[in-house]
C-alpha cells in the first residue's frame, strides 16, 4: 500500500468508530445550529490569484510543523495577512488534526473554512457541515467514480462548496466529465510518495475548460510563483507548510500577496 491507499483505509476505520460514538441523528440534529453562509468558492474569484492559507500541524513527509501556536492566533494571522479563505486539516493520524482544530477556526475568523481530509464516507459531510465547514475536499485519487459522484452531489445538498482535486490526466478528466466539478484544485504533490512538482499545474491548466475555477495546491513559498500563476489564469493557491513554519505568518502570508505592496520575497 502506498501513502494515499494507508491513509484512506485508516479514515475508512476511524469514520467507523466516529459513527459508532456519535450517530448520523445528531449530526443531523446539529445542522439546524448551523452558522451563517460564507460561501468559499465566491473568495476565489476575487481579482488576482486568492490564497486559501491553511492549518497543517504535521506531515507524513515533513514531521512537526509548527508547537506553540493555538489555531485561533494561526487563522486570525492568515486573515489579517490577506487570506481568502482557510483550509483547516482534520485528519489526526497522519497530519495531527481534528474537528476542533476547524471548530476552532470557525469561532476564531470569519473567513470560509475548507475541510481538508480524506473525505470517504458521506458521515464526513455530515461532520464538516455541523463542525462549521463551507467546503470539502475530495480526492479523485482515493474514490470510485460513483462514490465521487455520490459524495460531490450529497455535499451540494448540505450546500457544502467542493473542491475537487486532481494529480493526473487521467483524474482530471474524471473530474471533467464524470462531475463536471466548478471547483478544481491541481495538487502539485504526489500522495502516493509525497514528492512536489509545480510544473504540474502548468501542464494540466491548458485541459481544463474555460469558466473553471482552478486552485493550485503544494510547493509555493514566493510572490514571483503566485505571479506566474496569475499570468497563466489561475484562480487561488493553497499554501500551508511555508506559512505554518513561517516566524511570523502574518508577515509571512502579506510578502505573497502584496497586502502591503511589497516586492516579491522569498520566505
Amino acid at each position: 500500500m502506498n501513502v494515499l491507499e494507508r491513509i484512506v483505509a485508516g479514515t475508512r476505520e476511524d469514520v467507523r468508530r466516529r459513527r459508532a460514538e456519535i450517530p448520523m441523528s445528531a449530526l443531523e440534529s446539529a445542522l439546524a445550529r448551523r452558522g451563517d453562509d460564507r460561501p468559499f468558492s465566491e473568495a476565489l474569484t476575487l481579482p488576482g490569484v486568492s490564497v486559501i492559507a491553511e492549518h497543517k500541524r504535521r506531515s507524513p513527509s515533513a514531521g512537526e510543523i509548527r508547537e506553540g501556536a493555538t489555531v485561533g492566533e494561526v487563522v486570525l494571522a492568515y486573515e489579517r495577512g490577506g487570506a481568502a479563505a482557510l483550509s483547516i486539516l482534520t485528519e489526526g493520524k497522519h497530519f495531527g488534526g481534528s474537528l476542533d482544530d476547524l471548530r476552532e477556526a470557525r469561532a476564531a475568523s470569519a473567513l470560509p473554512i475548507l475541510r481538508k481530509d480524506f473525505i470517504v464516507d458521506p458521515y464526513q459531510l455530515y461532520e464538516s457541515a455541523a463542525a462549521g465547514a463551507d467546503a470539502i475536499l475530495l480526492i479523485v485519487a482515493a474514490l470510485e467514480s460513483r462514490a465521487l459522484v455520490e459524495l460531490h452531489a450529497e455535499a451540494r445538498a448540505l450546500d457544502l462548496d467542493v473542491l475537487v482535486e486532481v494529480h493526473d490526466e487521467e483524474e482530471l478528466e474524471c473530474a471533467l466529465e464524470i462531475l463536471d466539478a466548478d471547483v478544481i484544485g491541481i495538487n502539485n504533490r504526489d500522495l502516493a510518495d509525497f514528492s512536489v512538482d509545480i510544473e504540474r499545474t502548468f501542464e494540466l491548466l491548458a485541459d481544463i475548460p474555460a469558466g473553471k475555477t482552478v486552485v493550485s495546491e503544494s510547493g509555493f513559498h514566493a510572490r514571483e510563483q503566485l505571479d506566474a500563476l496569475e499570468r497563466v489564469g489561475v484562480d487561488g493557491v493553497l499554501i500551508g507548510e511555508s506559512l505554518m513554519r513561517a516566524s511570523d505568518p502574518e508577515s509571512a502570508l502579506r510578502a505573497l500577496t502584496g497586502a502591503d505592496d511589497t516586492d516579491g520575497l522569498s520566505l
